[in-house]
């Protein structure tokens, strides 16, 4: 004859067979199937957060107002300053997806173009790359101090993916081959220090198409 005590015990355990079976959590257990979707919208606005800060420091330099970034986002400047603790720590999450884009990018346009095209449709995109560098330019100085690993990195990445462009389009024949990949990258880095006037844009995509006329092999009449 069983117990009180292990009379109970196996009361509970049929009572908790059969809350499972009727899907209801055991006790008051938190149900699980809650958290992922926490994490997802967390996700989506810390991404919505950097996509409209990028945008902002582009347009309008580093000390965009974070408010306003917040807003455009759409979640309250607290939920910015979890994700992001300071301005600076802002500024490195946007350099960082700024040069993964690019890279990526570079991917997808040789994929979909000839050599010659995508190496011409990256480098007009660097000039966006560069919009956003030179708005965050201040904030950048102060990470340089502080993390220049980070910019190291970004330089190689930069360097490795328009190398690979440069190779495929030399092997395409459409460009020429005593090519350097430094040269390119230095000459394109001097759009950076053209001056900042409102048809910056403009200047920096015209010195692109002079770069790609020098770049590409033309057909002897």
């Amino acid at each position: 004859m069983l117990s009180l005590s292990r009379r109970g015990a196996h009361a509970h355990v049929r009572a908790r067979r059969s809350r499972l079976s009727r899907g209801l959590p055991p006790g008051n257990r938190r149900q699980p199937q809650k958290q992922p979707r926490l994490r997802a919208d967390t996700q989506r606005s810390r991404g919505k957060l950097i996509e409209v800060a990028a945008d902002a420091f582009a347009e309008r330099g580093a000390d965009a107002s974070l408010e306003e970034i917040a807003r455009q986002a759409g979640v309250g400047i607290g939920t910015l300053y979890r994700h992001f603790p300071t301005r600076e720590h802002l500024v490195e999450v946007v350099y960082r997806r700024e040069l993964e884009l690019f890279a990526v990018a570079a991917t997808e346009l040789m994929a979909e173009n000839a050599p010659d095209i995508a190496l011409a449709e990256w480098m007009h995109r660097f000039v966006s790359y560069m919009a956003a560098k030179r708005g965050m330019a201040s904030s950048l100085k102060l990470l340089f101090t502080s993390n220049a690993a980070l910019f190291t990195e970004g330089s190689a990445l930069m360097n490795s993916t328009l190398d690979k462009l440069l190779r495929t389009a030399t092997e395409a024949g459409t460009i020429k081959s005593d090519i350097e990949t430094t040269d390119v990258l230095y000459t394109l880095f001097g759009t950076y220090s053209t001056p900042d006037t409102p048809d910056w844009r403009a200047r920096a995509h015209r010195i692109v198409r002079l770069i790609m006329d020098g770049l590409r092999i033309r057909p002897e009449a």
